[in-house]
Parts: structure tokens; C-alpha cells; sequence
């Protein structure tokens, strides 16, 4: 199938070089096409370039037989937002433990009177695969339609070998059956269950021996990953887990620095792990370990925004030369929104990211969390066609300025309008 997007008022987001990743002063860097146009064709971009352009254009006209021509006069073309951190394969929603926050409890708190991820744990192991499977589906559609075109999902609200196993078969259906593209996460370590209180070495040991086995064995996960934070997870014993799933052939993500400085940065960055997420509490020793490194510092804006954490130091990061990446951490309990448009414009607004940062962190930066930037996250030939159109708009500029409403007019996964 071949579609031809014209008129474009402005193409955001082009790579005729493409990058995995941009850091540091490269994060400012945005080129765009103004009176564009984009051909797509079998799901991927085959070309694009000015209308003006007349030789070349009507080369690409003549050539081709379009099953659908879009003319977008007046409206912009970006690169769907990639969204590397989710947990959107959960049961309930814990509006009461918001109140409580309200009224003054934290959330380590919240979680040790067996609130929090526990309480996630509970509905999710009450809930049957099919009931997990519709509710994720309607959310992986709710964030699509604002323009979302790529996701990472994780486990981590089972935290029993049978429930962990039941989530990460319900995100194996959703790659099955979305067009988005999908990264599924092993997060066994997400938290302590109330029964290993005491002696939470023997949950690990069930993490290591029982459940990451089990997992390779089905193939149900891409990464794996823990909660290496204070409260929860111990350096200690997540060197252990991430050797573990290494052996099985999950590359590590980590949850780390979210409550307190908790070294997960650092044993992050030891193992290799493709990111390292949260990051409220970052010192310079953080900063300096991520340089030279091949991990993404990934900040989670919208969990700092519900919970009133202090913010990760992003400005301080991009400027020492560091790439950023900025996702949704879409859940019930800590951020219960999925919306990119609205992380996009946190980024500028709290982080002080200019919009060509605030752009590159929500794409290509976060495909590359997600170890997909080579398919996703940016306009290039060869890449799937994952973009939206947006309403008319004056500037890109646009996009982050204006929070408050969903800029997408059509949105377009594997060159396909859903």
C-alpha cells in the first residue's frame, strides 16, 4: 500500500544521516522541512522532501500509484512519540491511595501497610488474562491516538511466578495483535510481597531460580528489569538478578534513584543496561558514571508531577553531554496517564528543555531506550511509518506550548491510519 502525505507545512523530525541517539548540544538540533511532502510505502518511509522541489517530487508522483493521498495544508508531520516506560497491564486504579497522598502519607508509606505496587499485585492476581488483555488494549488505544506509535510494557504487579508469567503473556497478545511497536519487560523485582517482609533474599532467590527460567523459556521478555531503590530492592541484589536474566538473554533496564541516591545508576551502567530510569535524586558520581556509557539517563516526568518529587536535574545532564530521554511511566499508582503530548510539554515547561530537546527526548531518544531507534523515532527513509499529523498549527513550537489539547488530526503506525 502506498500513501502520499502533501502540502506538509512543516516535516519535524528528518534524518537523511539517522542517529540511534542524540546527547548533549546534539539534542538541540532539529531539522525540519517546511512545504513538504512524505511518500509511504508497505509500512515504511520511502521518501520525502520539498513540494517545491518539482523534479524530484513529480519523479515521486509519476512513479507511484497511491491508494490514499492526504493533503495536509496547514498542519505538521512529526515522528510518533516512543514511550519507553509503561506498566499499563494492571487491574485497578488506587485513586484512594491519591487521596491518602493528599493528606499527607508518602509512598513508601503507601507501600509498607501493603498499599502501592502490592495493591496492584492483589487485583492483578484476581484478574484473568482475557480481563488484563481488554483493559491494556484500550489503554495502548486511548495512547495512540495521541500519538504514540511505540511502547515498552512491563510486568512487575504480579510478583508471584503464576501472576508474572499471566502479565507477561498478556503483553506477548498485545504485540500479537497491535500495530504499535512493543518491547515487553520482566520486572519480577518490582517489589517485596508482604509474605517475604524480613527476609526478602528468598524472593530474589524465586526472581533468579523460579521465574526468569520459566520466562526465557516462553520468550515473553525482551528486558528484565529492577527496583533498585531504598525501600526496595538492595545493589546487591540486583547485580544478582540482572546476571541472572543476562545469562537467559534480557538486556537490563533499571528503576533507579526515584526515593534516594541508591547506586542503581551505577550498577546500572555495570551491566549494561540500555537505560536507567527515574532519576529524581542525581548527584554529580551519577552524572559522571552515565559519560562514555551506552546507557539512557531516562526521566519520568509525570511520576515527579503526581508524586511532588523533586525534579530530575535534566538541564544539568544534557548540558555535561548527556543524552535524555523523557517517558510516560503510565500506571495505576504513581503516574496514571499515558499521554506524551502532555510529557512533551512537561519537559519544556519544568525541565527547561527547549522544544527541539523536549522533541528528540520523546523520540528518537526514547526509541533508543527502548532499543528501537533504528527502526522508530524519527523521519528517515527505511524506518516504519510511524508519524502523525497534526491540526493546524502555527509552529512546532506549538506542540509543547499548548498542554491542555490532543494536536493530533490523524495518526499513522506501520504507514497505516488508526
Amino acid at each position: 500500500m502506498k500513501t502520499l502525505i502533501k502540502n506538509i507545512k512543516e516535516l519535524v523530525g528528518v534524518e537523511t544521516d539517522p542517529n540511534i541517539r542524540k546527547q548533549g548540544k546534539e539534542m538541540a538540533r532539529m531539522e525540519t522541512i517546511k512545504d513538504a511532502y512524505l511518500i509511504v510505502e508497505d509500512g515504511k518511509i520511502k521518501a520525502f522532501g520539498k513540494m517545491k522541489d518539482t523534479e524530484n517530487f513529480q519523479s515521486a508522483i509519476l512513479n507511484s500509484q497511491f491508494d490514499h493521498v492526504v493533503d495536509a495544508t496547514g498542519r505538521m508531520v512529526f515522528p510518533a512519540f516512543c514511550d519507553s516506560h509503561t506498566h499499563i497491564v494492571y487491574a485497578n486504579s488506587r485513586e484512594h491511595e491519591f487521596v491518602d497522598k493528599i493528606r499527607g502519607l508518602s509512598y513508601e508509606e503507601i507501600a509498607k501497610r501493603g498499599g502501592g505496587i502490592l495493591n496492584s499485585a492483589k487485583a492483578t492476581a484476581a484478574a484473568s488474562e482475557d480481563e488484563l488483555y481488554d483493559m491494556a488494549l484500550q489503554r495502548l488505544e486511548e495512547v495512540m491516538r495521541m500519538g504514540t506509535g511505540a511502547i515498552e510494557i512491563k510486568s512487575g504487579y504480579g510478583l508471584t511466578t503464576e501472576s508474572e508469567l499471566k502479565l507477561l503473556r498478556v503483553i506477548r497478545r498485545l504485540k500479537d495483535n497491535s500495530p504499535m511497536t512493543i518491547k515487553s519487560n520482566f520486572l519480577g523485582a518490582h517489589g517485596i510481597p508482604m509474605e517475604y517482609r524480613g527476609h526478602h533474599e528468598d524472593y530474589v532467590d524465586l526472581v533468579i531460580n523460579e521465574m526468569i527460567p520459566l520466562v526465557a523459556a516462553e520468550g515473553l521478555a525482551d528486558f528484565i528489569d529492577v527496583f533498585c531503590d531504598q525501600g526496595f530492592f538492595t545493589v546487591e541484589d540486583t547485580a544478582r538478578i540482572l546476571e541472572a536474566g543476562i545469562k537467559y538473554g534480557m538486556r537490563p533496564k533499571i528503576h533507579a534513584n526515584e526515593m534516594a541516591v541508591s547506586g542503581g545508576v551505577q550498577v546500572g551502567v555495570k551491566y549494561g543496561a540500555i537505560s536507567v530510569d527515574h532519576l529524581e535524586q542525581m548527584g554529580d558520581a551519577e552524572i559522571e558514571c552515565l559519560k562514555g556509557s551506552d546507557t539512557m539517563p531516562t526521566i519520568l516526568p509525570g511520576c515527579a508531577f503526581f508524586l511532588n518529587l523533586p525534579l530530575s536535574p535534566a538541564r544539568k545532564m544534557i548540558d555535561a553531554g548527556l543524552p535524555v530521554a523523557m517517558a510516560s511511566d503510565y500506571n495505576p499508582g504513581t503516574s496514571p496517564s499515558g499521554n506524551m503530548q502532555l510529557i512533551l510539554s512537561m519537559a519544556c515547561i519544568r525541565y527547561r528543555l527547549t522544544p527541539e530537546e523536549a522533541i528528540n527526548a520523546t523520540t528518537l531518544n526514547t526509541a533508543y531506550a527502548m532499543g528501537v531507534s533504528d527502526e522508530v523515532g524519527s523521519i528517515a527513509v527505511g524506518k516504519k511509518a510511524n508519524f502523525y499529523i497534526t491540526k493546524p498549527m502555527s509552529s512546532y513550537e506549538y506542540m509543547p506550548y499548548a498542554y491542555g489539547e490532543n494536536k493530533v488530526w490523524q495518526m499513522f503506525v506501520n504507514g497505516k491510519r488508526v
